[in-house]
């Protein structure tokens, strides 16, 4: 079975006017369709053609000889995760669960976003922002290129894309307000939420 673009989890103008639907159609339908079709010309009569996506991430993590099928892999995964890490009528402080282990590992949701806004900003290059699960506690990650949580043996509930094309449209070179805004507007709590019960 050939790997296919997962449809966005809302429409392309959801997500305005902090996300233009023009960003979102860029990313979405051109990038994300793009690791796609590499990863299926990747692992086109290999056996790493019927593994799953984590599979194929957890096995090539590492291999240099296999970086192009880790990268595309890793960026097809990290992209739907990315999409849903994001809701209109997002961001701001969470909730339960999210929140009483936020301040727990944090000390505040203050501290937490701006820790992970600092993650994000400093992240020479492209890459991500992750507030993951590492042995049971939260931690702040990031990572460059592809690289994710799960390549680390770590559990991700939340990440931002700081690669520039996911901000260059509609922020040019301004990354921290990116940040800010994806943290004040965009952040879906009830995924992450969902994905720290899964960790449990």
């Amino acid at each position: 079975m050939a790997f296919e673009l997962p449809p966005l989890p809302y429409p392309h103008d959801a997500l305005e006017p902090h996300m233009s639907a023009n960003t979102l159609g860029f990313h979405h339908d051109k990038h994300h369709q793009a690791y796609v079709t590499n990863l299926n010309n990747l692992v086109k009569d290999t056996p790493l053609a019927s593994k799953s996506l984590e599979e194929i991430i957890k096995e090539t993590f590492g291999d240099s000889s296999k970086l192009g099928v880790f990268n595309n892999a890793a960026q097809v995964w990290n992209h739907t995760f990315f999409w849903h890490c994001m809701k209109k009528g997002g961001g701001g402080k969470p909730t339960g669960e999210v929140l009483s282990r936020i301040e727990a590992d944090f000390g505040s949701y203050e501290k937490f976003a701006e820790e992970f806004k600092n993650a994000a900003v400093t992240q020479f290059g492209s890459g991500w922002a992750w507030l993951a699960v590492d042995g049971g506690k939260l931690k702040i990650v990031k990572t460059p290129n592809a690289e994710n949580p799960m390549a680390l043996g770590m559990t991700a509930l939340l990440t931002c894309d700081v690669w520039e094309h996911a901000y260059y449209l509609d922020f040019q070179n301004r990354r921290p307000d990116f940040v800010q805004t994806f943290l004040d507007h965009l952040v879906n709590w009830d995924f992450v939420a969902e994905n720290l019960k899964k960790a449990a």
